[in-house]
């Protein structure tokens, strides 16, 4: 190897080892701007995701993912026995949450009238709306009564419900109330 070839590997070497120990140095003594965020706050979501949503958006959603009803195809629920699971490829967002779909039909299906498919009280199981909460449910614990798709957190609020016609108007004179209260 040449003289010339030498020094200049050498004194590259060099300069990236001073560089290595003064880097750390300089990155202490310049502190890095601070954004004060409410504790517990996200300060950004991950890429793909819509935006979080703002106080009034009804639809219970999963905050990690952002899919309404777990994923589950809307569309679904009156077309057999039971809910289908949306695929990531038949996605629509719609007021901040996104739907998912077991084909394009539903897709647009959903997207002509999404008041006949979207669930009743944001899918808030209805028997925690007539006692004045904002309940989760699950997909998996249905009903469709008349022309409404009622979501519950477990089968036992599902019978419930059922047996009980009070408890849907009960649930209707609460919902804006209980509404005013969702803080998603």
């Amino acid at each position: 190897m040449k003289a010339a070839t030498r020094q200049c590997r050498i004194r590259f070497a060099a300069g990236l080892v001073a560089f290595a120990i003064g880097l750390p140095a300089a990155l202490a003594s310049t502190p890095a701007p601070q954004t004060a965020a409410p504790a517990g706050a996200l300060r950004t979501l991950p890429a793909g995701l819509p935006a979080l949503p703002s106080l009034g958006e009804v639809m219970q959603r999963d905050l990690n993912t952002g899919l309404a009803i777990n994923g589950f195809d809307p569309v679904s629920y009156r077309l057999g026995e039971k809910p289908v699971a949306g695929r990531p490829e038949y996605e629509l967002i719609r007021e901040g949450s996104v739907w998912r779909f077991a084909s394009q039909a539903n897709l647009e299906a959903f997207r002509d009238a999404p008041e006949i498919y979207m669930p009743a009280f944001g899918g808030f199981d209805p028997t925690g709306v007539a006692k004045g909460a904002a309940v989760d449910s699950d997909p998996g614990q249905f009903a469709l009564v008349g022309s409404r798709l009622f979501l519950f957190r477990t089968a036992e609020n599902r019978r419930r419900f059922l047996r009980n016609a009070g408890l849907l108007a009960e649930a209707e004179s609460r919902w804006d109330t209980v509404l005013s209260g969702v803080a998603r």
